[in-house]
This record gives structure tokens, sequence and C-alpha cells, in this order.
């Protein structure tokens, strides 16, 4: 692989200084760096990737053996080798009866029978069958989790909320109090139904946080609360130890990792929200993506063309970031779920063979919804010192009829600053407005550099007819399958995340020291800081 590195590098100091409006020039150039799957638009032809630089990208993810490991992924083989585990969570909405064999055992059957029992539960919930220890609706729903378990139905249920027919559904993740009091500050206990998310049942924060939340109900309908509770976990012990019934608690397996999750049990207050028939939409729309992954080619594969746009702006351009910018008010979690995603799964620096990578890893990703980013950090995506790609989200159409001026406005912002980043603007046309301000000589100079910018900056948009259930799963998906993608193509596990240990370790050894045992042995500025934060 080391050739084709080298080949792309050159290749990019060959044409570093080429502006990419020139490339669209060639008015074939979108029909072959656009490709679609299922009415779901990838255009990455405001890079300044050219046909020779796509060949090679192709060829690096080739040579790097993403086929092959993409077919091993389907097949559920163990391809989380620091732990020993498959990865399947693409079997959660997969429509397919065909056996999958896990450690000699098919895992299907057991699939579609959590998710039926999701389904009968959640519409039990929606009708008022399953109820309130007073027999009453269950009006709200607390979800209690973090990471994998908090990020992805906060993200999809914000989504999706056009959809929403059931109880209203609350999330607390933060162990600050603060979290906690403001979610049930105005909720009745009498109708809230509370779901307590955690394989293990050990996070201390979420544990932390469910005992606070189970003192609410207990203080509210009297220390009977199990009609209250349900559980997303496989430690069956602790969740009866809790008083929740073993009919209510929802579990899977080792091989879904918590930040690809969602679309079983941890998506169960999703199902809530929307109901079962919306939410086997969402799995249809990402079982669609897998389909698409699978057998288009790479030029035309959505996912494959996503990681290689992301690889050559990582590691042969050097950006180190990327902003995701959805035109979506209802995707305004989208960032913040598409940074565990992409970060706790690349965020590496040593390769599946134990050694230090040749190549950097994953980037920051960050962002906000337009047209809010706009006025907040988009001059510096003009004109800061560093370039950062864009990913655009926008939708043809919104879901308020009522309020089309408002989407058309919306997706005007959204065209004009991708082709803003693109083209910039030129000295002569911002000397032009400083003389049409009436400045002039030094004057006339200096405000017309203020108004310079450099432009060739790239971008990606994602369009869509509507954020459908089906179009959610589909992004979703996208993403997931972009990550895997990169993480082979850079030799590491995108599947483990040991990076979040030593914290945890840290803090269950320092929690005596803030509640008044001796800091003998820590650090200065560690003793420094308890003695202000305990003193």
């Amino acid at each position: 692989m080391t050739g084709l590195w080298e080949q792309l590098a050159a290749n990019r100091a060959e044409t570093s200084e080429r502006k990419i409006v020139s490339l669209l020039e060639d008015s074939a150039r979108f029909d072959q760096f656009a490709a679609e799957a299922d009415g779901l638009l990838l255009d990455a032809s405001k890079t300044n990737i050219d046909p020779a630089a796509l060949a090679l990208l192709m060829e690096l993810a080739e040579a790097a053996g993403v086929t092959e490991k993409r077919a091993a992924m389907f097949a559920g083989e163990k391809i989380n080798e620091t732990e020993g585990r498959a990865v399947l969570h693409t079997a959660l909405r997969a429509d397919d009866s065909a056996p999958l064999m896990v450690d000699g055992a098919d895992v299907r059957p057991a699939i579609a029978q959590t998710l039926a029992r999701m389904e009968a539960f959640a519409e039990g919930v929606r009708e008022g069958t399953i109820a309130a220890q007073n027999g009453a609706r269950f009006t709200d729903v607390i979800n209690i989790g973090i990471g994998g378990s908090n990020l992805g139905p906060v993200m999809a249920t914000l989504a999706l909320a056009p959809y929403h027919d059931g109880p209203r559904c609350h999330f607390i993740s933060n162990v600050d109090g603060a979290h906690a009091a403001d979610i049930l500050q105005g909720l009745n206990p009498e109708t809230t139904l509370v779901i307590v998310a955690s394989k293990t049942f050990t996070t201390i924060e979420t544990m932390t946080n469910a005992e606070t939340v189970l003192d609410w109900l207990g203080a509210g309908v009297g220390p009977e609360i199990g009609a209250h509770l349900a559980a997303v976990s496989t430690a069956l012990e602790l969740t009866a130890n809790m008083g929740i019934a073993p009919e209510r608690v929802f579990g899977f397996a080792d091989w879904v990792g918590g930040r690809y999750s969602l679309w079983g049990p941890v998506g169960l207050p999703i199902m809530l929200a929307v109901g079962a028939e919306d939410f086997r939409a969402f799995l249809a729309g990402a079982g669609a993506m897998d389909r698409h992954f699978v057998s288009a080619p790479l030029a035309r594969n959505l996912p494959m063309l996503l990681a290689l746009v992301g690889i050559w702006h990582r590691n042969i351009c050097g950006y180190g970031t990327r902003a995701v910018l959805p035109y979506d008010q209802r995707l305004s979690r989208l960032p913040a779920y598409l940074q565990q995603l992409d970060m706790e799964s690349n965020g590496k620096s040593v390769g599946l063979n134990g050694a230090a990578l040749a190549q950097k890893s994953g980037p920051v990703v960050w962002g906000e919804p337009g047209t809010n980013g706009q006025h907040a950090f988009y001059q510096l995506l003009h004109q800061g010192c560093d370039v950062i790609p864009a990913e655009f989200l926008i939708a043809a159409e919104g879901h308020e009829a009522g309020l089309a001026q408002h989407h058309a406005l919306l997706k005007a912002n959204c065209l004009a600053q991708s082709e803003a980043l693109m083209v910039g603007r030129s000295l002569e046309t911002a000397m032009q407005i400083a003389a049409d301000l009436g400045f002039e000589g030094e004057a006339q100079a200096r405000q017309a550099a203020q108004r310079v910018f450099a432009g060739n900056r790239p971008s990606v948009t994602l369009a869509y007819q509507k954020l459908t259930p089906f179009v959610l799963g589909q992004i979703i998906a996208l993403y997931e399958h972009r990550v895997f993608v990169e993480g082979v193509i850079w030799g590491i596990n995108s599947f483990d995340q040991w990076g979040v240990e030593l914290g945890k370790e840290l803090s269950n050894a320092l929690l005596p020291m803030v509640l008044g045992a001796s800091a003998e042995g820590k650090d200065a500025s560690t003793r420094g800081l308890l003695a202000k934060l305990t003193g």
C-alpha cells in the first residue's frame, strides 16, 4: 500500500493549487462524483479529487482488504479482534431469514424474538394496556443511559419528531445531578415509565441516576414501583434486584457495540415515541443501505465514496477536522452522535498489528445545524487559517407544509454555503466592494483584504426528499459504514474503545478522596484541585 499512498501524495502535490471550481467546468463531473441509493444522493463533486485520485483511492481500499473485511463482518466473523467478538449490528435491521452463525448458533431467531417483545411492550404502553400502577396511561418515558445508550435514542427521537404519537420521551445521561433534576421537574411520577439502559447494569453514571429517579418514583407512587420500570440489560439478576420483571428486560448480545446499538433494545424509546411500524421503517432504511454497501460497485457506493473522501482530506490533504452541518433542525444532535460513532471508533494510534500507525487516523468531528451555525462558526470555515471540510445535509421537502418559504430559504442557504466555500471572493471583487463603500488608497486596500475569501474549500452534500424514518436509517447506516471503511484502510479495530477505560479507573480511585480520604500519592496538581473542591 505504500506505493499507493505515495502516488496519492504526488497527485496532491501536483494539484494542490488547482481550483475546485475549475473541475466543475467538466459537465460530466457531477455525474461522476455523485451517487445515489434509494433516493439518498451523495455529491462529492465539490472536492479537489480528480478521476486519477479517485481511482487510486479505490485501489487503496481494495489493497487494504475492505471488500474482504466487509464480507467477514456481514458473515459474523470476529473482526473485533481485540475483544474476540463479531460485529453484527447490521443483523438487527436485516430482512433476511438465512441462518447467521456466531459461535455455532444461529442468531436470527433471537433477534426476531427480541424485536417482537419490544413491539409488544411498546404497543402495550402506547395503547394503555401496559399501564401505570394506578391503571393510568403512561404520558412520559424517562430513558436513563449514557454513551451509546443515550446518544442514539436522543438523536433519533428528536429527528423523528413529526412521527411522534406516543408518550413524551426524556433522557437522563450526565451524572451531574442538574440533569436529573431538570428532567424530573414538572413530570408526574404516577404517569411516568422509566427505562434503565446499561448492558452490565454497573455503569456508575447510569446507576447513580437510576437511584435518584427510583427515589423520585417511590416518593410519588409508593414503594411498589415495578409497574413503572423496564430495562435494557443482560444482567437479569441485577435488574431483578431493582424490582424489574424479567419480561420487561430487553438484552442484546456482545456483538452489538454500544455506539451501534440503537437498532435493537437501546432503541426502545424511539419505538415508544413513533410506534412499531415507523421503527421498522427506520430499520428498513438502514437495511437498504447495508444491501447497497455490499452490492454497489466502488465508484457508485455511497459509504465507500464518503470514506474515500474522508481519507483524501485527512491523510492526503492533512485536514484535522470535519464539520457535519445538517440543514435540518431536527438533526441537531446528529453531529454529537457522529462524534461518538467516528471518534470512539477511529480515534486510535495503534494498528491491529500492535504497531504505531503509519498514517493519522480519525479526525475531530463536530458541527451544528444550519442556519444557526452560519451565525456562529462559519466565519472560521470561510476565512480561518485551517481548511475544514464540510458535510452538508439537506432535504428537498420539509414536514411543515404551511412553512414552505422557510424551507426554501433553508435550501438556498445550504447551497449558497457550499458554493461560497468553493468559489470564495477575489481581491479584485473585494477592492470594488471597498470602493463602492467610499474607501480609497490604503484604506481601500486594507478594507478589501478583510473581504477576501480564499475559497477552494471542499464540501460534500447529502440530499434526500424528506427526513422520514427510512431516510434517517439510511443516513446513520451510511456513516457507520464510512467509519468501518476508513478504519480498515488505517488498519485499526473500529469496534473497541480502550481509550475510555483509564478515566473510569481513575475516577473510581478518586471518589473516596473527593469524599475526604487521603490524597497521598497523587500529583501536586490533583491534590491542589482536591483541596479547592473539597475544602
